[in-house]
């Protein structure tokens, strides 16, 4: 009985189709060039004296119906007229790269599917070694950045990994976005010392060092005196979130200390009533509910302190919610230390003295508002990258890696 048929493109250009037949190993197409010049190997000249074929090469393609594919062909080869001892060379294809054991649609094919996935799992769904899909990856992906390939930037972000938790085994991660906030991953460097980033700054290019205007870092001097000393042009800016955490964490160190105390003082019953107290503490007022607002009102009778805390902390933030220039948030900041200066807060003392060393750098951040937001971003797809390949310690194999869930969707899937 005659079975339905329909035609699919090879995609394979300036070839012909000879022959397939179906096998165990899958169905195998021969075909053969329709070209019939190549370029001579040593002086580069256009050759057409054809000197016969080459041995028959077979390459994994794109499988059909979830059936192997593979690609049988014999390259021609031409001798050359115009070179001493007429050198044969033989023909090369676009459509494969050679000591490949396949086309390059198949490894590309192969690259999209490692996107957010492992080299295991691709190895089990598409029967292949582990060690041909790391062949696939280092044709295709280079282990550090390649600038040629990266936009200009404007911005930079550093930060740092542990590749395992507990063992202080830190990486710095060093990104970048571009004008239209399109994410680049730079590189993965072994070492938090101001000596190895500034070492990667200095081989930026010059193009990217005049467009970088912001380099976004947490309160880290080493960091901060590489950049200063390589991208003079640059603002380093300490992201507002890090600035938050330190602040936030003065306030909880005051509420942990009164509930201490409430906890040595109070009747059993009366500290019952301040259960909840910690995450109600944490919030904006207006995100509490009616119950939690009733706990923090019962905590600031107990403590009025906390009360004092609680709300200088929320003036806090709301100067960095507030749409002001550079200067005016220098003149906010400023008569917020003031204020709790005459307050007594001395719980906040710890983050004076950090906005003392690094009111510049913070205030920053009012110009153009940048954060490390894509950067924790990034982090944290590191993260389960580490998760899903439990563990990845080489640099260059972890750059890959992130290149590939950072660009490679943009890279693989222009369409979207």
């Amino acid at each position: 009985m005659n079975q339905p048929q329909i035609q699919i493109p090879l995609d394979l250009p300036n070839v012909r189709v000879e022959n397939y037949e179906q096998t165990d190993k899958g169905l195998v197409i021969t075909v053969v060039s329709i070209c019939t010049t190549a370029a001579c190997r040593q002086c580069g000249r256009t050759i057409d004296k054809f000197h016969g074929y080459d041995k028959a090469i077979t390459l994994r393609h794109l499988p059909i119906f979830d059936r192997p594919v593979w690609i049988r062909i014999r390259p021609k080869r031409f001798q050359c007229r115009y070179c001493d001892k007429g050198p044969v060379t033989t023909q090369r294809y676009e459509w494969y790269e050679p000591k490949s054991p396949h086309t390059k649609a198949y490894e590309n094919w192969i690259l999209r599917e490692l996107i957010n996935s492992t080299l295991s799992d691709v190895s089990l769904k598409r029967d292949l070694g582990a060690e041909c899909i790391e062949g696939i990856l280092d044709r295709h992906i280079q282990r550090e950045v390649e600038w040629s390939a990266v936009p200009h930037l404007a911005l930079l972000g550093i930060d740092e990994i542990a590749l395992k938790k507990g063992h202080k085994d830190f990486v710095v991660i060093v990104s970048g976005l571009t004008a239209q906030r399109e994410k680049y991953i730079l590189a993965v460097l072994p070492d938090r010392k101001k000596e190895t980033v500034k070492a990667f700054l200095k081989t930026l290019p010059p193009r990217q060092c005049q467009s970088i205007r912001h380099v976004c870092i947490d309160m880290n001097e080493g960091y901060c005196n590489a950049v200063l000393e390589t991208l003079p042009k640059a603002q380093v800016v300490v992201d507002r979130f890090h600035v938050a955490k330190h602040y936030r964490d003065c306030a909880d160190k005051a509420r942990k200390a009164e509930m201490k105390r409430l906890k040595q003082t109070l009747p059993e019953s009366e500290y019952r009533e301040l259960k909840g107290a910690m995450w109600a503490f944490r919030k904006p007022w207006n995100n509490l509910g009616e119950e939690q607002q009733v706990v923090l009102l019962s905590l600031f009778r107990q403590a009025p302190i906390l009360k004092e805390v609680y709300v200088q902390r929320e003036v806090l933030t709301g100067i960095f919610e507030k749409d002001l220039t550079k200067a005016q948030a220098e003149q906010a900041l400023t008569q917020w230390l003031d204020r709790i200066t005459e307050l007594g807060l001395d719980c906040f003392s710890p983050f004076a003295t950090t906005l003392s060393n690094w009111r510049d750098h913070i205030t920053n951040y009012f110009i153009r508002r940048e954060t490390s937001g894509f950067v924790e971003g990034l982090n944290n797809k590191i993260k389960v990258i580490k998760r899903r390949c439990y563990g990845i310690y080489n640099l260059g194999r972890l750059f890959q890696h992130i290149w590939l869930d950072v660009q490679g969707p943009r890279t693989f899937f222009p369409e979207h």
